[in-house]
């Protein structure tokens, strides 16, 4: 899929010298920029969802105490 995207000077000139320097494409950095965008995009998006179930009272939540108990995290190994 090709598309479009209009950049401000300084962040195409930005880009175009990350792209000489390295010998890499700028459609490369452009891809890798949007896929961690997106990806950490995606976490705080569904972050916030559990956390409107939270506090709507539909998801369950533990405390830390309760589950180092459970899996016997509680006690040293030693």
């Amino acid at each position: 899929m090709a598309l479009t995207v209009r950049l401000p000077d300084e962040l195409e000139q930005r880009l175009d010298h990350l792209a000489t320097q390295t010998g890499r494409a700028k459609s490369f950095y452009v891809k890798q920029a949007l896929e961690a965008y997106l990806e950490d995009l995606e976490d705080l998006l569904l972050a916030n969802a559990v956390l409107e179930r939270v506090r709507a009272g539909k998801e369950k939540v533990y405390r830390l105490e309760d589950v180092e108990n459970e899996l016997h995290l509680d006690s040293p190994t030693c």
